[in-house]
């Protein structure tokens, strides 16, 4: 039996077996009338039950139901940086984390696009407790990342998604996409965990940094107009603001996933950085301690990730907001302002100043940021 059984995707040998496990559920049939909104239910099924690998899947199931999304709840993705990728190589992709869902299937909406291979996704577990939610997420080529565990079981379950990684990448030359961090960045400040990091280089052989100069590392950075789920991350930004516990509710996570994908986003970007192979082996030169090291190749991510964000009106509305000035005002509208601003207001208690902080924040921080960044690159 294999080492990743418990959270490898399905074989393609598998996917006949459960496509007729879901086919007959709800939720599907929720999600292809979403899909094929003007075609009978016998026409998908029927479809389906031709599909005999991942990769059918993926093209006639879930690549429509991503165009459908981005038509009904948005005004375009855009990319930049694809060209940078070469056929048959695989990468790993390292990505700030804004939605859910959507950050891995537009990324591999556009990787199809551009003739590329599509990757195997990490997604939390936490995510994927319900069965059908679950035969879906492996339907997609995801592998799970196992939360809440122990120190020991977590150590151990590091190492196998470690040793998972390596497999991808290294022998079976397939890409994979994993966040910058657990969880999703709520306050705008898109930041590299060295957990990560150190979780990816469990299965080196020998010294780390050419064991990541082999993994062909790209930093991903996806910008989204408006973020749908904005106001669902208040109740948390608001505990930690006033350094309390937040405990999510019982079906935070469903709802926010589902806001994610329906809620309105105006315009999206992503943007591919460079390969990082050569700056990696830079670092190795300069540094010879792990931590460092480590820190070194976080911030190196942090740096493309940051300069690659592509900052909308809502940023620069944001940050004028927040700082009382009108710094950016050249970057859009009266009207783009106005239509952020009901957007808050509706969302917000406006007498909260903590609230209203909040909020203008997780917009305004990517500004800051990457001005930072820029400064930092042009030294």
């Amino acid at each position: 039996m294999s080492p990743f059984e418990d959270i490898r995707p399905y074989y393609d040998t598998e996917v006949d077996d459960a496509i007729r496990e879901i086919l007959h559920h709800p939720m599907l049939k929720a999600m292809m009338n979403f899909t094929f909104p003007d075609v009978r239910d016998e026409y998908w099924k029927d479809l389906m039950l031709h599909c005999h690998s991942i990769r059918d899947f993926q093209i006639n199931f879930i690549y429509p139901g991503v165009q459908k999304v981005l038509e009904k709840s948005s005004e375009g993705l855009s990319t930049s940086g694809f060209e940078k990728l070469e056929k048959n190589v695989p990468y790993l992709f390292i990505s700030n984390h804004r939605d859910i869902i959507l950050d891995t299937s537009l990324l591999n909406a556009s990787l199809y696009e551009h003739g590329l291979s599509m990757t195997t996704s990490a997604i939390g577990d936490n995510l994927v407790k319900k069965p059908f939610l679950n035969t879906l997420s492996r339907l997609t080529r995801n592998f799970t990342i196992k939360r809440g565990l122990p120190a020991r079981e977590l150590l151990e379950s590091s190492k196998i998604t470690s040793a998972f990684i390596k497999n991808s990448l290294l022998r079976e030359n397939r890409s994979v996409w994993i966040a910058q961090r657990e969880g999703r960045t709520k306050d705008g400040n898109d930041e590299t965990h060295k957990g990560v990091l150190k979780m990816i280089s469990m299965a080196a052989d020998g010294q780390v940094i050419e064991y990541f100069q082999k993994l062909n590392i790209v930093p991903v950075s996806i910008s989204y107009e408006y973020d749908p789920t904005d106001v669902l991350k208040m109740p948390e930004l608001l505990a930690k603001a006033n350094s309390e516990i937040y405990v999510k509710s019982e079906n935070e996570d469903f709802i926010t996933l589902l806001s994610g994908i329906m809620g309105q986003k105006k315009r999206i970007h992503i943007h591919i950085g460079d390969v990082l192979n050569d700056a990696i082996g830079e670092i190795g030169k300069t540094e010879s301690n792990s931590n460092r090291q480590f820190q070194a190749i976080a911030d190196l991510i942090d740096q493309n990730i940051l300069a690659g964000f592509k900052l909308w009106p809502t940023n620069y509305i944001a940050h004028d907001l927040m700082y009382g000035d009108q710094e950016y005002k050249e970057y859009y509208t009266n009207e783009e302002k106005a239509l952020f601003e009901r957007r808050f207001q509706k969302g917000v208690d406006v007498n909260d100043p903590m609230a209203v902080k909040s909020f203008l924040a997780m917009y305004a921080n990517p500004v800051n940021n990457q001005k930072r960044v820029l400064e930092e690159i042009s030294k």
